[in-house]
């Protein structure tokens, strides 16, 4: 395979994110991408599980030519194909995230001539991974604000360890990304929970539900948190919350564990809703990375006042510019809120 773009995986963030990225970029650009060093700064390091689906699932959607998608392995070639609309079904046969497998295939099968289904199986609420509750409170929604719309289903709850859950995607294609203003959140309307429990009993959602209520109590605004039982196929349980302003929205959720009291769970969630009031941005810090890669594609300019400037959000603004001419600046300090511009169709 000759003049690939050539991606080292230790740049910035350092994990998953950047053969992710490079994948639905290369699938989008249909440029061919040669990473190295893929999670080498891991403890295990090299492809994982969920890792290899993503690359998979990218190869299936538009028939690529793949060297290196083996488990453990810290280079790759990838080589794709035209994106090819269809019904596709990728099982990671883990607890593997079926959110970050889903978001790597979407924004390229959203933009292909034709209608897609997507079904990805193994986890839905696991680790350092979007759960499906916000992918399909917050993420879906700004997508489709954006003009990437498509429909998000969860017959199955999957939680870590043995996941088991299953994600479902209808995706309508022929997207045409448009850029986004998103400065200000305006004022706070509401805030819309979640307090879930799977095989587990509904007094623990119950715990959930009324700690978050107590601490939520002095926000000028109405509160409203539903429980409700998943079903799974193992115990487990989540909290999440959708805090909703004039101009947009934001989202944050906690999982239960082993050992892990309810109130911990709703404390977690709790405070990153809180902290996220505090700063006056109107974008978290997980949807600002994730809006980046769907904005480098748009027709117009965009501009985002995020929470956090993340590593990840650095990480993405580096992957993107090595496949598209767009300019993106990030101002403010790692850690602290910041201000995002992105002006596609310009050379950064």
């Amino acid at each position: 395979m000759t003049d690939l773009i050539h991606i080292d995986g230790t740049m910035g963030e350092g994990g998953g994110q950047v053969l992710r990225s490079a994948l639905s970029l290369a699938l989008i650009t249909g440029r061919g991408v040669r990473l190295e060093h893929i999670r080498a700064r891991r403890d295990n390091p090299g492809l994982g599980f969920q890792h290899a689906m993503a690359v998979q699932a990218a190869a299936r959607v538009s028939g690529a030519r793949v060297e290196g998608d083996r488990i453990g392995s810290q280079t790759l070639a990838f080589l794709p194909g035209p994106v090819v609309p269809g019904d596709y079904h990728f099982d990671i046969g883990t607890a593997g995230a079926t959110s970050l497998v889903l978001q790597t295939v979407l924004p390229p099968l959203a933009m292909a001539d034709g209608a897609s289904r997507v079904t990805v199986t193994g986890g839905t609420h696991v680790p350092h991974s979007p759960c499906f509750h916000y992918l399909d409170w917050h993420w879906r929604v700004m997508l489709g604000r954006i003009g990437m719309p498509f429909e998000l289903h969860m017959p199955m709850a999957g939680f870590y360890p043995p996941g088991g859950g299953e994600i479902q995607a209808g995706i309508p294609g022929s997207a045409r990304p448009r850029g986004l203003d998103l400065t200000d959140r305006g004022r706070l309307l509401s805030i819309q929970g979640l307090s879930a429990v799977a095989n587990l009993p509904e007094e623990i959602a119950e715990r959930q539900r009324g700690r978050a209520l107590r601490r939520l109590q002095t926000l000028n605004s109405d509160v409203d948190i539903a429980i409700e039982h998943l079903p799974a196929c193992s115990p487990g349980t989540v909290l999440a919350l959708l805090a909703r302003f004039e101009q947009g929205q934001a989202c944050f959720f906690a999982l239960g564990e082993r050992g892990k009291r309810a109130e911990r769970v709703a404390d977690e969630a709790v405070d990153d809703l809180l902290g996220f009031l505090a700063t006056g941005a109107a974008v978290d810090r997980w949807l600002a990375d994730q809006l980046l890669l769907p904005l480098a594609l748009a027709d117009a300019a965009s501009t985002l006042r995020t929470s956090q400037v993340t590593l990840h959000l650095l990480t993405q603004s580096r992957v993107i510019q090595a496949f598209l001419p767009v300019e993106i600046r990030i101002e403010g300090e790692l850690g602290q809120p910041g201000t995002v511009y992105l002006m596609p169709g310009h050379a950064g």
